[in-house]
């Protein structure tokens, strides 16, 4: 990617004159909400002319305000983490609220989604699987962890993929007919993202896709896909929605399937008195 904003503002900030200098520091102090202002905001803002705007802008590469803010939010857009002076986010009381009312339109964005019988159908295919599959790189890699740890409790057959250091080639090869493979895909997500999807239907087996709203340029078709927005009033993505929504499906497996999760749960229990594990 080529050095998008915020990069270029700081490489070139000495080499400004004062006023495009105020401009830089507004931006830089403001980067979450560049996309929300217009070219006179920022130069009110500022206390510069609407022409120094415009020559700060063309001196960065742009053709127009609208270019950059059509820029910076496709870097959102992307998950790259646009850092906001602290003092713009408000007191702490305010970016508390502001942080409450984002996570709380998150999860109502992740559950209006979900279609009742899609899920259902998904929570079936939880229980009759003979394996299920989890695979997260990345920042997906520690929702899948935490998502085979909790259907762990719940039935056997629960593997994680790749491990550590590994490749998933041996992972694929041989895996059980009607294995249910569970993929975590975030933006920014790792090469080859496409080919994996794309391997996994052709092997066959049926797919749970679990991403954010940029999954719909992946241009993939797996069995099922849940979407769970990330957007924070942070530099960096939220994953509440995500974590969320795993609750939501260990739990309704456990219900699907109560008397042997009942029973797995105990035995667990047991193993954990046994190796004397937990304080």
């Amino acid at each position: 990617m080529d050095q998008h904003l915020g990069q270029r503002l700081r490489q070139q900030f000495d080499q400004l004159t004062p006023n495009e200098q105020k401009v830089a520091g507004f931006i830089l102090d403001h980067f979450d909400d560049i996309a929300v202002y217009s070219g006179a905001d920022l130069a009110r803002l500022s206390g510069v002319s609407k022409a120094t705007v415009s020559r700060l802008f063309r001196r960065l590469g742009f053709a127009s305000f609208s270019e950059v803010r059509q820029h910076a939010r496709e870097l959102r857009y992307h998950g790259v983490p646009l850092v906001t002076d602290s003092k713009a986010l408000g007191s702490g009381l305010e970016r508390f609220q502001r942080h409450f009312e984002r996570e709380r339109d998150n999860l109502h964005q992740m559950l209006a989604a979900i279609d009742a019988e899609t899920f259902d159908a998904l929570i079936e295919a939880l229980d009759r699987a003979p394996e299920v599959l989890i695979i997260g790189y990345r920042n997906g890699y520690p929702p899948a962890l935490h998502l085979r740890q909790q259907l762990m409790q719940v039935r056997p057959g629960v593997r994680l993929a790749p491990l550590p250091g590994q490749s998933l080639g041996e992972e694929l090869t041989g895996v059980a007919k009607g294995t249910l493979a569970i993929v975590m895909g975030f933006r920014r997500r790792a090469h080859g993202f496409s080919q994996l999807l794309e391997q996994l239907r052709v092997s066959g087996l049926d797919t749970l896709l679990i991403g954010d709203p940029t999954l719909a340029a992946t241009g993939t078709s797996p069995t099922w896909q849940l979407e769970c927005p990330l957007d924070s009033v942070s530099a960096f993505d939220s994953y509440t929605s995500v974590m969320s929504l795993i609750n939501l499906l260990a739990n309704a497996l456990l219900h699907k399937r109560l008397g042997e999760g009942r029973a797995r749960i105990d035995a667990i229990s047991d193993a954990y008195s046994g190796l004397d594990e937990l304080a």
